[in-house]
């Protein structure tokens, strides 16, 4: 890192070592210095401030006694991860990840707290392969490999798209070449990119509840946002028949929030009402479909398309890192002559280093060792999860199980939802409700809430639900 600008006073009050101590200190308190990062080494430090070596080896010395930074050999001072110190980012950054990934609003500024947070769309990082991926960054970048410094194709380097597209057929089902991918800097931008596409003068349907970000995006530019009501096989073809909708936003696969496996024969309803119009389309968001605990993974819609109907939307958040950003959308070919014409000039907004390191992530088969992992870690918090439930299912009926990362509670009788929520708060555990997914209010007497184990540990699934006891 580069030097730090440590404004130091000679008037007598401090000693220099001190000054530079709590200057540091201060700045690793308050996020500005990060978990890993590299300190100046005392040399550096010292000939920037114009001290004695010295001065720089007592801060530094004291900062390492109390913990602050570490120290390690030949390589020099990392600051140390003080879980403490970043208890207000960590929670700040995982409401703004839940409000950006669900469309759930987050509860910022409430000053509120949770010991147990069972966020439907919280992940779990500790078992990523940190140094397979560092391995192939190295890799990557010690090579004079100037190219990767260039601008690129707008829709995605040509060799990270082949292998999406070899990824997407093997594992989803999905029929499309590589030119028909398009990869974009998360599902925002594809969406953004897709008023260019369609038209704003389209009329665009939502699965009632569903993914409200998602929601308000159309709704920033479509002509028209509409909404239709979801039963137990998924979004109801007969009322989006009456909807006068030209395009629906559907996630088959598992939709978001009820947890409802599309089943064939409403996908040959929903693929019928696309193929009736010239300009009818289906946007298919395939959001978590890596996750799937019993029986074989459920083909995409997309792979039943033969009309030229589904626009595919995929993404790496959920089975690689919310940080990667990095989304695919897949084209039918009518839409693909459009985007060339209207879209073409836009710049890709991933780095080639990152489509880089992510093709060889993919191509080297960690991502698929990677996504085995994942699933194993996940099927014993979803099975956890489900036996802690147990002794709730005579007054709440369980769904949305064997798939995905969250399940949902419904009670049998009328109750309130948001009284529940805000009794389990009181015992410091946040949960979900299904009305926060609401895009219209769905009339439901009885309250449903989200329960997401990805991003707790077992004992804490198991802690969270015994304080729940009372609750539920």
């Amino acid at each position: 890192m580069n030097d730090l600008a440590i404004q130091l006073s000679d008037d007598g009050g401090k000693h220099l070592y001190e000054q530079i101590y709590e200057y540091i200190r201060d700045e690793i308190k308050e996020g500005k210095l990060l978990a890993g990062e590299k300190l100046p080494s005392t040399r550096s430090l010292a000939e920037y401030l114009q001290v004695a070596r010295s001065t720089v080896e007592l801060a530094y010395g004291q900062l390492l006694s109390e913990g602050y930074i570490e120290s390690s050999a030949y390589r020099g001072y990392y600051i140390s991860r003080v879980e403490e110190l970043y208890q207000i980012m960590t929670d700040m950054s995982q409401k703004e990840e839940e409000a950006a990934g669900t469309g759930i609003p987050s509860k910022e500024g409430t000053g509120k707290s949770y010991a147990y947070d069972f966020s439907p769309n919280a992940i779990d990082m500790s078992v990523f392969p940190f140094g397979t991926w560092r391995k192939i960054t190295r890799e990557i970048l010690s090579g004079d490999r100037k190219e990767l410094f260039a601008l690129g194709e707008p829709r995605g380097d040509a060799d990270f798209r082949r292998t999406i597209c070899r990824y997407l057929h093997s594992s989803r089902g999905v029929n499309a070449s590589p030119e028909q991918i398009i990869v974009g800097a998360g599902n925002d931008y594809l969406l953004l990119l897709l008023q260019y596409i369609l038209g704003k003068d389209i009329c665009v349907a939502f699965e009632n509840p569903s993914y409200r970000r998602a929601y308000r995006i159309f709704s920033s530019f479509a002509a028209r946002t509409v909404t239709v009501p979801v039963d137990e096989s998924g979004i109801s073809v007969k009322d989006l028949a009456g909807s006068g909708a030209d395009a629906a936003y559907v996630m088959p696969s598992h939709q978001y929030p009820t947890g409802v496996v599309m089943p064939i024969g409403r996908r040959m309803e929903l693929l019928k009402w696309a193929a009736e119009e010239k300009n009818r389309y289906l946007i298919e968001d395939d959001y978590d479909s890596e996750f799937r605990y019993r029986g074989k993974p459920v083909p995409s819609l997309q792979a039943s398309d033969t009309a030229g109907k589904v626009i595919y939307i995929g993404t790496f958040s959920k089975s690689v890192a919310p940080a990667i950003r990095v989304s695919y959308m897949v084209l039918p070919p009518a839409l693909l002559k459009r985007y060339e014409k209207e879209c073409a000039f836009f710049s890709s907004t991933v780095s080639r280093i990152d489509q880089t390191v992510l093709n060889e992530f993919i191509r080297s088969g960690a991502f698929e060792r990677h996504l085995n992992k994942m699933r194993k870690v996940y099927k014993e918090k979803h099975d956890i999860l489900l036996e802690e439930l147990r002794p709730f299912l005579k007054k709440y009926r369980l769904s949305g199980e064997h798939a995905g990362l969250h399940v949902l509670l419904t009670s049998r009788e009328p109750a309130d939802e948001e009284a529940l929520i805000r009794k389990a708060e009181e015992k410091g555990v946040r949960l979900y409700g299904l009305h926060e997914a609401a895009l219209e209010p769905v009339g439901r007497p009885e309250a449903t809430v989200l329960l997401g184990y990805a991003g707790l540990e077992k004992e804490e699934i198991k802690a969270g639900i015994t304080l729940l006891k009372d609750v539920l």
